[in-house]
């Protein structure tokens, strides 16, 4: 039965998918294309000197063209995710997200192409066709066992990679993770019994790789619909005939008696407690069906405490997920031009998952998942999908077996600037993004929201809502907000409380009176202070330091100095800070850069820009990134003028009293981001020769007007300003900020409520 949730989540995504450029993905120009000489290189006449090289020498298509960075992603929709044969126009959105799965983590594009065609042959004749094309070919979504014999014929036939990721993408990453989950069960492969739930695609191609990592197939007892495949069957394939065994079972129930490991690709519900307990000592069970596993985590752990367990969920330990093998597979065959994607290929990066999740987590890592604690364990056996070392271990470890089995056409001789331009590649501002909200989403804070009868924060209310990043509460004109949520169907069930309403009476005149103790050694009436609570700003921030909020976003449609001083007045500095500052956090397309203060300090002394940078310190580290501050000027390391050498004197102060924090200037903005001219020009400097992704202005003008300038002429995403140097989270919007901002910011503070808890 559809629920509520279910039918919202219809609505948002078409929403999504319909909403300004239609579809998730597009073609971008990589070359300049401003000039009539520009268009005469890229086109006639300049266009035929690239044809006739390649023409030449065929192998110089990777050196002229985008094929080597090029995938296909292809499918006739015959067997799309839980939806079965939808054909291929109703799979293109599913085709289109695997695109986008592949350039977000690896930074390869993407066609996906549709075809219509269920006849075997006239498919593999289609793609055989258009192969020249592709630097790599990824069949998505075909029914078995079609499948099976498409791929077999494409692979010796074609000489690009090509890979069916439902059946081997799976098997690699419950590969990886069964290899570590043996060795915390002190089992071997060699000597374990498998029972294998499901006789699809994936089912099979995952019992091959466990074969090849050293498992006895005549240890491996399969299921399909009707029972165990075993000698008695008549009604088998031509798939599933390697895999019948001699044996008296017949049923699911039968076969996992004395099983030591499950593994489950079939339907939900299928392994009761009772057949879970008749498994040997450290059962493994890998209940991989989607979205509802053979057996719920939960009940599996509650009846045997010793399981080691693996689902396809993100909200269970131990996802399955395919993102962790897939994009970087691609990346090691498409860099090392290989002609195909080999068993050696498939094994380089289960172990090279496998060897990662022993290794330490890095802290970015651990701060996005609710226990913060990941080690190596049987709540840890594979890496997270956020984990930035995926992109460099498992495509570096792919990349090396092409080499070494002899179907890489180009060598890579100097690992260490392979390694450096993976990293790179990364899409690291969404990432980052990704990773902040799923920190939040671990310990969610109630978060008042001012200005709720505007549309951009009503509909990131819903989003930080649903998503699960917050609970809202909404602060508006109660009519206006419904005829808003009316008007745009947002369903959000969430209280709204109007401050000058007769309902909040009781509430204004609770918050006020604690409002006029607060300040009536300050000038303020209890008459007064009646009457700011009516304000939203007072009245958001006084629930705030009242305890019946965590947090509080405001601004938006009001300028920002009017947004503060209420806030300022309520809430005030933390101890210790004399004055609060504004940080921006720009995603750039090569990491986030913090720029302090942007908002409030007007003109601020030596002094005051140390404890600047020393706030900006604390919050960047408290987002999981390793600050590293440029003190800004307009000029490097001289020091002539007042600016500079107010800079200059903050420097002083910050290596003297804080000789560990990575800080340098006075310097000029261009030589901080830019590591060349960092290492070549200032070899002395503390930045160590690394771009700065902290800079600190030396007044308000100067940081306010650069992050408004990157932002009217790059396409970076802005969070903030957050709010520094306050006792309690409130940050305070831009003017019409987007609804991605307000959403982001909200994260922001959702993440400060938590530090603060700590």
């Amino acid at each position: 039965m559809k629920t509520e949730k279910d039918d919202k989540l219809r609505i948002d995504a078409l929403r999504y998918h319909e909403s300004g450029r239609k579809g998730k993905i597009e073609v971008v120009p990589t070359k300049p294309h401003d000039t009539q000489r520009d268009l005469a290189l890229a086109y006639s006449p300049g266009v035929a000197e690239p044809c006739l090289e390649i023409e030449k020498t065929p192998q110089d298509v990777y050196k002229y063209t985008a094929k080597g960075n090029l995938v296909a992603v292809i499918s006739n929709g015959t067997a799309v995710l839980g939806l079965g044969d939808i054909g291929p126009l109703a799979s293109k959105p599913v085709m289109e997200g695997k695109g986008l799965l592949f350039k977000i983590f690896a930074d390869i594009d993407v066609f996906d192409i549709e075809i219509n065609e269920k006849d075997p042959e006239k498919f593999i004749e289609t793609v055989k066709a258009i192969s020249p094309t592709f630097g790599g070919i990824n069949l998505e979504d075909i029914k078995a066992p079609e499948a099976f014999e498409i791929e077999r014929r494409l692979k010796e036939e074609l000489d690009i990679p090509v890979m069916h990721d439902d059946q081997h993408g799976t098997a690699i990453i419950s590969a990886a993770a069964l290899l570590n989950a043996l060795e915390l069960a002190d089992k071997k492969i060699e000597e374990v019994s498998f029972v294998v739930n499901g006789a699809g695609a994936a089912a099979i191609a995952c019992t091959k790789l466990y074969v090849a990592l050293g498992a006895d197939p005549d240890k491996i007892f399969m299921c399909d619909s009707k029972g165990v495949i075993n000698q008695r069957r008549t009604d088998l394939n031509e798939e599933k005939l390697p895999f019948v065994r001699n044996t008296n079972f017949d049923t699911l129930k039968e076969a996992m008696v004395g099983s030591d490991v499950f593994i489950g690709l079939s339907k939900a519900d299928v392994v009761s407690p009772e057949m879970l307990l008749s498994m040997n000592e450290n059962p493994i069970v890998f209940a991989m069906a989607n979205p509802v596993p053979e057996i719920n985590y939960d009940l599996a752990v509650e009846t045997r405490s010793d399981v080691i367990m693996a689902t396809g969920r993100s909200d269970y330990p131990n996802q399955v997920n395919n993102v962790l093998g897939f994009p970087f597979i691609f990346r090691g065959a498409l860099d090392t031009q290989a002609s195909k994607i080999n068993e050696e290929m498939k094994l380089a990066a289960v172990h090279a998952l496998a060897d990662l999740a022993k290794e330490p987590v890095p802290e970015m890592v651990q701060m996005a998942y609710k226990s913060g604690n990941l080690s190596f364990g049987r709540d840890y056996i594979i890496p997270k999908p956020f984990d930035n070392r995926l992109i460099t271990n498992v495509s570096m470890a792919v990349a090396k077996a092409a080499m070494e089995s002899g179907v890489a056409r180009k060598q890579i001789n100097n690992w260490a600037v392979y390694e450096e331009e993976l990293l790179n590649r990364m899409d690291s501002d969404q990432k980052l993004i990704r990773m902040l909200q799923n920190r939040a989403k671990q310990n969610p804070k109630t978060i008042v929201f001012s200005n709720a009868a505007e549309y951009n924060v009503l509909k990131a209310a819903q989003i930080v809502h649903d998503e699960g990043i917050a609970k809202p509460i909404l602060l508006g004109n109660k009519e206006k907000v419904e005829e808003i949520k009316k008007e745009f169907d947002i369903e959000l069930d969430v209280p709204i409380i109007d401050p000058k309403s007769k309902e909040a009476e009781e509430q204004v005149n609770r918050l006020a009176e604690m409002l006029w103790k607060k300040r009536q050694r300050k000038g303020m009436t209890l008459y007064n202070a009646k009457r700011f609570v009516t304000n939203r700003d007072y009245f958001g921030s006084m629930m705030v330091e009242a305890g019946e909020a965590d947090a509080f976003l405001t601004g938006s449609t009001r300028s920002y100095a009017s947004s503060l001083k209420p806030v300022l007045e309520v809430i005030g500095p933390a101890k210790g800070v004399s004055k609060v500052a504004g940080l921006m956090m720009i995603l750039s397309k090569k990491g986030p850069l913090f720029f302090a203060d942007t908002t409030i300090n007007d003109n601020p002394t030596a002094k005051e820009l140390v404890k600047i940078a020393r706030m900006t310190e604390y919050v960047v580290r408290g987002i999981g990134i390793r600050p590293r501050t440029a003190m800004l000027s307009f000029e490097n390391f001289s020091a002539r003028t007042e600016t500079s050498k107010k800079v200059s004197e903050a420097v002083s102060i910050l290596h003297r009293l804080y000789p560990d924090m990575v800080v340098d200037g006075e310097i000029q903005p261009d030589f901080a981001l830019d590591e060349e001219l960092i290492s070549k020009t200032f070899p002395f400097s503390k930045l160590n020769g690394k771009r700065a992704n902290v800079l600190i202005f030396p007044n308000l003008a100067a940081g306010n007007l650069s992050y408004k300038i990157l932002r009217g002429i790059e396409n970076s995403q802005v969070i903030g300003p957050i709010l520094m140097g306050l006792n309690k989270p409130v940050h305070i919007l831009q003017m019409r900020s987007t609804i991605d901002e307000i959403v982001n910011l909200a994260t922001i503070a959702v993440l400060d409520a938590q530090q603060r808890q700590k």
